[in-house]
């Protein structure tokens, strides 16, 4: 019996692998073999050691090949710009944009944005982004359905983001597998008008009812839908 796939969650700005824990938990009470990326190179709270797109990229790409065998990949954020660059690789299965950036050819992140960051987002003189640090500004805009206490939570642990990771131009390569979008409804930091017109080319749309970080406002929702995935591509391999 061939193997089913392996579930890989991607981080999106300013965050690492804490994003993904309620949901890891989920999945794995749901007996699915899942890993998530630790932290992708242009995360971090040290400004000079931070990389760019094609870091985050190549990275992505080396725990792929750790993996072996096929994989679903789902990204959040800005973690769809490295999911697009890789949709053309032979293991993906399936790529799941959780209210992700899906680039054109061309686009970055501040394209897709209007060209330049919006006003919650703080450039700093390093070359490193960080999230703005008046707290309810924040929690409206990332954890508007996560009470006080875990939006400050949630809050305390954003890290730095690489400014060249939001520039650099998708190569956006012809895809070699489906494609699912999830719009996050109350996102108020990727609006809904925006991941609607981004999830235009994607094989099947899902609508949840959630602010922008789903995964940790929603878990169980989350890991239902990722949880199908894996199953029919276990199924599949049968």
């Amino acid at each position: 019996m061939t193997q089913g796939p392996t579930l890989l969650l991607v981080h999106g700005a300013w965050c690492d692998a804490w994003v993904w824990e309620p949901v890891l938990g989920a999945l794995r009470e749901r007996g699915v073999r899942v890993d998530s990326i630790e932290r992708m190179p242009s995360a971090g709270r040290d400004a000079d050691q931070l990389g760019d797109l094609h870091a985050d990229v190549e990275h992505v790409r080396a725990r792929l090949s750790e993996l072996g065998g096929s994989v679903i990949v789902c990204g959040h954020s800005y973690a769809g710009v490295v999911m697009t660059e890789l949709a053309d690789h032979p293991a993906i299965d399936r790529s799941v944009y959780l209210t992700a950036f899906w680039p054109g050819e061309g686009q970055s992140v501040l394209d897709l944005v209007g060209g330049q960051p919006p006003d919650w987002v703080v450039g700093r003189d390093d070359g490193s982004l960080a999230v703005t640090d008046d707290v309810e500004r924040a929690r409206r805009v990332l954890f508007g359905d996560l009470d006080s206490q875990a939006a400050a939570q949630a809050y305390e642990q954003l890290v730095l983001q690489s400014a060249a990771s939001f520039v650099a131009p998708s190569g956006s390569p012809a895809r070699s597998h489906p494609t699912t979008y999830v719009l996050c409804t109350e996102d108020q930091a990727i609006p809904l008008a925006l991941q609607e017109a981004m999830s235009a080319p994607a094989d099947d749309v899902v609508r949840l009812e959630s602010a922008h970080f789903a995964q940790l406002s929603h878990p169980q929702e989350v890991a239902d839908l990722l949880a199908a995935f894996v199953n029919e591509g276990s199924a599949a391999s049968r």
